[in-house]
């Protein structure tokens, strides 16, 4: 599993301009919001979710944005969804419970987890997500968080929780 460390040096490689934040562990949206005071941008939460047909999913949103997972299954055509197991997290993304990241995903090199992007964030500039743990925030411009995501081969499926439904 890739280190913090090793994330910058993927971002450097790729000219993905970064700034981070060291902080006290934070494990819930709610814990960071002086924190987030600080830093421009989209702020996030991330839930790591198994589906009844045992598919793995990441969705990344905006920190207040209301997912209603009795109702998402039939939005992204995955099956019933439910959090997913501690050790599929570690196993895929490479963090815990509480350090969730779009950017563990430099972790998921067999591409086992689909990533589900909150309209919202997807279009807030820059975004803000842990650098594979929760005593960090790193930002990156929204058109260096899509590099980022194309550099690993992952095309998010956009979807606009607001209205429920699969953006354009």
């Amino acid at each position: 599993m890739k280190t913090r460390a090793e994330l910058f040096a993927f971002f450097e490689a790729h000219g993905i301009a970064h700034a981070t934040l060291e902080h006290p562990p934070v494990f819930r949206v709610e814990e960071g919001l002086e924190i987030k005071k600080a830093l421009p941008g989209g702020h996030t939460k991330n839930l790591f979710l198994k589906d009844a047909k045992g598919q793995l999913w990441l969705i990344s949103a905006l920190g207040e944005t209301a997912i209603d997972l009795k109702k998402l299954h039939h939005v992204i055509g995955s099956g019933r969804l439910s959090f997913g197991p501690e050790a599929m997290m570690v196993e895929t993304l490479g963090v815990r419970p509480g350090s969730v990241t779009a950017f563990g995903l430099i972790n998921d090199v067999d591409r086992r987890v689909r990533f589900v992007l909150d309209k919202a964030l997807a279009d807030s500039d820059p975004v803000n997500f842990h650098p594979l743990g929760n005593d960090a925030t790193t930002a990156v411009s929204q058109a260096d968080f899509r590099r980022f995501l194309a550099a690993l081969g992952v095309e998010p499926m956009i979807v606009d929780f607001a209205a429920m439904r699969v953006a354009d």
